[in-house]
């Protein structure tokens, strides 16, 4: 029996060869900012006579990853299928994942009607990801850097008072609303809504102590309980086409 071929188009073609070059620049870019990053903490502790003890380290090192550990999994995982593989390099990168580049990436994939997680929605989210960028470092040369002190002092301190109690959430409920439409997945999303929901008025009250843990676990529930209560039907269906 023969094996079958397959054979790839030239968009296949090019997007494979895009895909394994940003993967390749991709990783010497985050490892070269993880190179560079540590400079000055490794300059602090031989160079300087600050007597930072190994142990110090060691104990600030666990207190962070105890506080925010749980996140270098949780984002990942959860901004992944939106962004795809060559927007996460720019997006772990840049910074400020969840209140600006990954609703630049929706926006974006919405806006053309391309599908998150498929060749047109990565690519959608690449350039997004670049605008994004280009917009912030513009707008913090004009508004930070040039009018930043005189801005400051025209705002009243109940605008901005104001404004960072609810600009926040705003954002988010926005960044949430355009999530749903453009994955038009109901029953994924009604189970993560209904987790979440338990989890800030049920289980939160009743065990404080997870509340650290409580993104992770409703992501990760959200994940379960979704595959668990799949579609099979609708599975069957696109796999006899």
């Amino acid at each position: 029996m023969s094996t079958p071929t397959i054979t790839l188009t030239s968009a296949d073609a090019s997007m494979a060869r895009f895909e394994k070059q940003t993967t390749r620049y991709g990783s010497l870019t985050m490892t070269a900012g993880l190179i560079f990053s540590l400079f000055g903490p490794i300059y602090l502790v031989f160079f300087s006579d600050l007597q930072i003890a190994p142990s110090m380290i060691w104990v600030a090192f666990l207190a962070v990853a105890a506080t925010f550990g749980v996140l270098w999994i949780v984002e990942p995982v959860t901004y992944f299928p939106i962004l795809g593989s060559a927007a996460m390099y720019q997006a772990f990168m840049i910074g400020n994942i969840s209140n600006k580049l990954l609703p630049a990436a929706i926006v974006a994939q919405s806006s053309i009607g391309a599908k998150p997680g498929s060749k047109r929605g990565d690519l959608a989210a690449v350039m997004a990801i670049c605008g994004a960028a280009t917009v912030h470092l513009t707008s913090l040369l004009l508004f930070v850097g040039v009018l930043g002190t005189w801005l400051v002092s025209q705002v009243p301190a109940e605008v901005i008072d104001v404004a960072r109690l609810y600009i926040l959430p705003s954002l988010m409920g926005a960044v949430l609303v355009q999530s749903i439409v453009a994955m038009k997945s109901l029953r994924p999303t009604i189970i993560a809504i209904v987790l979440a929901l338990l989890m800030n008025f049920v289980v939160l009250p009743a065990m404080p102590a997870v509340a650290m843990f409580a993104t992770a676990l409703v992501v990760i529930a959200s994940i379960l309980v979704s595959w668990v209560l799949r579609d099979r039907k609708a599975l069957v269906t696109n796999t006899e086409d």
